[in-house]
This record gives C-alpha cells, sequence and structure tokens, in this order.
C-alpha cells in the first residue's frame, strides 16, 4: 500500500509542479491536467521542437525524454547549477512545485534566454550523470536485455541471443536491495565474481506494481534463480550450492578457501544473497498457481489434461550413421545442432551421438540417406532422490515421469503431512520467513503444531524447451512470484557462438 501511495504522490507532486510552472509561464494551469495535450503545451514552452513530441511516443525513450524536459524546464528559470539540476532530475515530484511555487524563480520565454555556456567538463558529467540515473529507471522499472547463456532452452531461444525483457507486462518490482553499484547485478566487474555490488543495510519488503497481466502458460519469463539463495562463489550458480553441501558435505563446502573447478582451483566464498540479487534465470512457465503438474513419458499433464510442447522444444535421441565415413558435425550443423549440444558416446559396437533434437529436426535427420536411426531416448528409471526436487527418498522421480504435485497458490490451504511436506519445507521456511521444526512426528511452524499451512504467494512451474538439458524445476521446485523479473518479449541481437556469424533471421523477431 505505501509504494503505491509513493507513485500516486510522484505523479500528483509532478502535476502540481507543472500546473504552476504553466501559470508562470501564461499558460492557462488547467491545460495541465489534459493527457497528450499537456505534454504539447510543456514542450512549447520550454522552447523544444516537434521531435521531441514523437520522443514522448517511444516506448523507453519517453523516461529519458521526460527527464531531460524536467532539466529543460529549470533552464527556462535561468537554473543552471549541477547539484540542483541532478536533484531536478531524481525528485522531479518535488522539485517542480519548488519551481513552480517559489516567487524566487521567474520563467523567461525560451527566445529571450541570454547564452549560457558550460565546460566540456561538465557538458560531460551532465551528459553521464544524466544518462546513468536514466539507464537506472528504465532497467529497473522497463526494460532490460538479458543474454542467452546456455542451451537450456534451444531451439526456441539460442545460446547468443540478446533478449529485451519486458518488466512492466507483469509490473515494475521494487528493488528490495536498493543500495546498490548502478548497472551491475550482483557482482562487481573485474572482481572474478568475489565481491558484491550490493549492499544489504537497507532491505524493502516486495511489491510489485499493476502490469498489463498475470504471468500465462509457455511465457518465455525471467526470474530470480529460487535455490540461488545461499552460492559458493567458486561455482556462482553454476551449481547450486544446495546441491554441492548434499553431495559433498556441509564442512566440505563451507570451511574450503578454494575448491576444484573445471581443472583449476577457485577461490570460494559463501554468500548469503537477497531475492532482486540472485541470479537471472529464464525457462518457460509450464505450470501455474493452484494446478496440478505431472510429466508422464516426457509429455507434461495439467490437471490431468495432457498440453502441447512448445513447437521447438527438444528431448534426447540416439544418432547413429550408416558410414564411418560421414562427418558427423557437419551433417548435424546443417540440421541446427550447436557444438554445445555435441555429446560422443557408444552404442553397442556403433558410434553414436546423444544429442537433443526438436521434432523438426529429428524429421529433417530421418530423411537424410547418410543417417542410420534416430532413436528417442527415456532417462533411466529409479530414486533419483538427491539430484530430482524435493530432494528427499521415496520420490522415485526421473526428468521424464515426474510427480504429480500441486502448485501453490495464494490463499490455498495445504494439509501437511510426513510425506508431503518435503514438497512445501523450502516454501515455508525459505520463502515465506517461518521457522519449521519437527518434534516427536509433529510438524511446528513459529513454535506452534501444525496440520495445514496457509500460502502467502503465488508460485510457478519453469521448465526449459531443451528438456534433457535444463537446470529448472524438476531440479529445484517452485519459482515464487517475488522472484519473477520479467517475460522476454523480443530479440534484439543474436550471434552464433558455434561459428561467430550473426543470425540476421533472428533480429527483432517476437519471442514465442
Amino acid at each position: 500500500m505505501i509504494y503505491d501511495l509513493l507513485l500516486i504522490l510522484y505523479f500528483i507532486g509532478c502535476l502540481v509542479g507543472l500546473w504552476f510552472v504553466f501559470k508562470k509561464a501564461g499558460v492557462q494551469p488547467w491545460k495541465v491536467i489534459i493527457p497528450v495535450y499537456n505534454i504539447i503545451v510543456w514542450i512549447k514552452i520550454c522552447g523544444k521542437r516537434w521531435p521531441w513530441y514523437i520522443y514522448f511516443l517511444l516506448p523507453a525513450i519517453n523516461v529519458f525524454t521526460f527527464l531531460l524536459m524536467v532539466v529543460e524546464t529549470a533552464k527556462v528559470f535561468r537554473r543552471y547549477g549541477f547539484w540542483e539540476q541532478t536533484f531536478a532530475v531524481l525528485f522531479p515530484c518535488i522539485y517542480l512545485p519548488i519551481l513552480g511555487i517559489s516567487k524566487k524563480y521567474e520563467y523567461t520565454d525560451p527566445s529571450q534566454l541570454p547564452p549560457h555556456k558550460v565546460g566540456k567538463v561538465r557538458d560531460w558529467i551532465d551528459a553521464i550523470v544524466f544518462a546513468l540515473i536514466a539507464a537506472v529507471i528504465i532497467r529497473g522499472n522497463i526494460l532490460e536485455f538479458y543474454k542467452i547463456p546456455s542451451s537450456s532452452m534451444e531451439k526456441s531461444l539460442l545460446v547468443g541471443d540478446y533478449l529485451l525483457v519486458s518488466k512492466i507486462t507483469y509490473g515494475p518490482r521494487v528493488a528490495m536491495t536498493p543500495l546498490s553499484f548502478p548497472l551491475v547485478h550482483n557482482v562487481m566487474p573485474f572482481s572474478n565474481g568475489q565481491t558484491e555490488s550490493y549492499l544489504k543495510w537497507i532491505k524493502l519488503p516486495y511489491h510489485r506494481y499493476p502490469g498489463f497481466r498475470k504471468v500465462k502458460r509457455f511465457d518465455a519469463v525471467v526470474f530470480n534463480y529460487p535455490d540461488g539463495d545461499t552460492v559458493c562463489t567458486a561455482w556462482q550458480s553454476n551449481r547450486s550450492y544446495h546441491d554441492l553441501v548434499r553431495e559433498e558435505g556441509y564442512d566440505a563446502i563451507n570451511n574450503a578457501n578454494y575448491l576444484p573447478v573445471g581443472g583449476r582451483m577457485m577461490e570460494n566464498h559463501i554468500r548469503v544473497r537477497p531475492v532482486d540479487k540472485r541470479e537471472n534465470f529464464i525457462k518457460r512457465c509450464i505450470g501455474l498457481p493452484g494446478e496440478t503438474l505431472e510429466i508422464r513419458d516426457q509429455a507434461v499433464y495439467i490437471n490431468g489434461e495432457l498440453i502441447e510442447n512448445p513447437l521447438e522444444s527438444q528431448v534426447s535421441y540416439a544418432v547413429s550413421f550408416k558410414s564411418a565415413m560421414t562427418d558427423p558435425h557437419k551433417v548435424l550443423r546443417e540440421v541446427g545442432v550447436s557444438e554445445e549440444d555435441y555429446q560422443n558416446a557408444m552404442h553397442g559396437d556403433d558410434p553414436v551421438l546423444l544429442l537433443p533434437l526438436s521434432s523438426s529436426m529429428v524429421e529433417s535427420l530421418q530423411k537424410r540417406d547418410d543417417i542410420k536411426s534416430v532413436e528417442r531416448l527415456m532417462l533411466p528409471e529409479g530414486d533419483n532422490s538427491m539430484s530430482l526436487f524435493p530432494h528427499e527418498k521415496g520420490f522415485n522421480w526421473t526428468v521424464d515421469e515426474f510427480g504429480p504435485l500441486v502448485i501453490p497458490k495464494a490463499g490455498m490451504t495445504v494439509a501437511l503431512s510426513s510425506a508431503n511436506l518435503p514438497l512445501y519445507r523450502r516454501i515455508i521456511e525459505v520463502f515465506e520467513g517461518h521457522k519449521l521444526e519437527i518434534h516427536d512426528g509433529l510438524i511446528f511452524i513459529d513454535g506452534s503444531v501444525a496440520d495445514s499451512y496457509t500460502f502467502k504467494m503465488d508460485y510457478y512451474w519453469m521448465m526449459g524447451d531443451n528438456r534433457h538439458n535444463s537446470a529448472d524445476s524438476r531440479f529445484w521446485g517452485f519459482v515464487p512470484e517475488n522472484h519473477i523479473v520479467g517475460t522476454a518479449s523480443m530479440i534484439v541481437f543474436s550471434k552464433n557462438q558455434d561459428t561467430g556469424k550473426i543470425r540476421w533471421n533472428r533480429f527483432l523477431k517476437r519471442v514465442k
């Protein structure tokens, strides 16, 4: 509620300030409350030309333009001080009312303003500070660029795709860790991942401003890694800290100053990160709050009904060739298999390649004369309890045979028992901040015996399109609503990491 009130006060402050600015400029102040027309009048008052009207119509650019207009308004009142203009950009809701109401400041028609020159150093500082403030506002609330780092979403999204991530689709999320180095996510540049880029002195509660819509099934969603609340800096998000502890033991991970990573000894520290400073992941939303999800024979069922897989989703196949003289890399490259996906293996006496393939790639391979067979693989059955969510004995699930399980929804109440507690324990303890204990077979939440729990937030189930090469909800569980960053809306640039060539056919392609 407090955040919504602050947003309302911000807009009211700007409108009140412009009301008095218009009045001082000899313009009837009621014009400030007419949408679009008020922008036209404001631009005229500041003596700007017609392109400024266009700038206000362009998403993200209009944020720059608004802040520039605040500076231009200060100039027509002959206010040129660096710190004053910086304050104006940071707090226009306070500065504009002061400018409009105070009798000390008088409006001057732009055509009557005397020349005012600043030195090159001041000019550069102005530009850098202004661009930095505007970029932080846009990146935090409107849109951000994201690079696809791995093949977990292939072939829908490719390694080397640069995405435009919309944060206003689901609503901008208030920065929960506001004391942060600008335009850096969680570690400082050139620190080898060892120096955090933020301070925890101020922590704000989760709040999301209204967006255009809620998360939908099959959205490509960018979110903070739920298993990244604690990080082993030697591995960063490449391996979950919790998985490392389960495999190697608490002391082996927490007391080690260096750990072997890829044949090298890497400096190791344990960091506990706030929600908005956990690594950004991108997966496809498969399950929505309140639904029951199950995977049978690689097919996903929601509430017992089969849902279609994304068009370019992939699973693993064994591909063999008729002749040992065939260059497999050349053949597979022609159908779109990336270098990252090659895995050499043996099947009997014949060399085969175990590869993630989409249905269209399988069809292309089956039509070739040099291909002997293309066989779909099922990952082996057995007890995967330590590698798959919820990491407990008795859940004999695989990535191809998983569930059923209920995805929590805000306000939903579930009965708690020793059988289903592993599914929801992390939600109760970590995501919703309660103390959970078990004594004599009884479950205690915040010191009281509990046989049920009511969820505070919505949760989502995310999966990669490359189903056998994706660390997703099958490995670390539910994604809380406060971890949602935004949705991938458009590919703005794409470069093939294998060949170094630009993928021109993916420019400005809408993400599906």
